[in-house]
């Protein structure tokens, strides 16, 4: 319990900050519970925003848009790529898999000039697919997912379901997946906060097509006057992902639980 309560700390700190007046704000000593709560950092914040070159809307649909689509298509394709590593048997997979575990070492800032290269050759630099593509293609929920196929989805059932005649397809899609439930629900928590944080990039330079998370940057650098307005914008940016990972918190815990058993 004290621990829990530790690390709920933060959470905590950042709703208050939010409800603080700017004279609470700059107050020293500082306090760490609001005294005199309102709202109004959250109306300058919809003020500030409004005066910018591109809607807050705009900001919000594209965060909400790479965010769900790069979050759909990474646990597909890694589930489907997950699915054949752990269940079938093909020359090279070992070799392969090893390629998979190797890349996790590698954070974003190192792949950042390949990946330009690509994607620049690939003609898609300064457009959503430079920002949802590499969500497709991130290692990490490969090796979440393969793992858990290999923990939780006996042989016998898939030999079972092809002697009653179902095709690699239904047994993947009715079975597999079915039955690795509680790791594909974490899936979605990690990558959905992951691309809901994406800030600023070099692959986008439009002012149309950038996310919310740089919207709520500018403003955070906007000094002693918008410090109201970004102690909202924390709070906004944070409580999305909050929300998402309460509704599926249950999956998640069984995730952990589960993790490194066997048969």
């Amino acid at each position: 319990v004290l621990i829990g309560m530790i690390m709920i700390l933060p959470i905590v700190y950042i709703v208050s900050s939010a409800l603080k007046p700017l004279d609470e704000i700059w107050m020293f000593p500082p306090r760490f519970f609001v005294q005199n709560p309102t709202l109004k950092n959250f109306s300058d914040l919809f003020r500030i925003m409004s005066n910018s070159v591109v809607p807050f809307a705009r900001y919000v649909f594209n965060t909400i848009f790479v965010s769900v689509v790069g979050t759909t298509g990474h646990v597909i394709i890694a589930s489907m790529c997950a699915y054949v590593f752990a269940k079938h048997q093909f020359p090279g997979s070992k070799l392969m898999f090893n390629m998979v575990v190797t890349a996790l070492m590698f954070t974003a800032s190192v792949t950042a000039i390949p990946n330009f290269l690509v994607m620049s050759a690939l003609k898609i630099v300064n457009t959503y697919y430079s920002l949802i593509l590499p969500a497709f293609a991130s290692s990490l929920g490969l090796y979440l997912m393969k793992q858990f196929m290999e923990q939780m989805i006996p042989n016998s059932v898939l030999e079972s379901a092809r002697i009653d005649g179902a095709g690699e397809w239904k047994i993947f899609w009715k079975i597999a997946m079915s039955m690795v439930r509680p790791a594909w629900l974490t899936l979605i928590v990690f990558s959905f906060q992951s691309l809901w944080n994406t800030g600023p990039t070099v692959f986008v330079y439009s002012e149309k097509l950038k996310t919310l998370n740089y919207a709520l940057n500018q403003i955070l650098a906007g000094g002693v006057a918008r410090a109201g307005a970004g102690a909202a914008a924390v709070f906004l940016s944070m409580i999305v992902p909050i929300v998402l990972f309460v509704i599926v918190q249950s999956n998640v815990v069984e995730t952990m639980s589960t993790s490194g058993m066997k048969d």
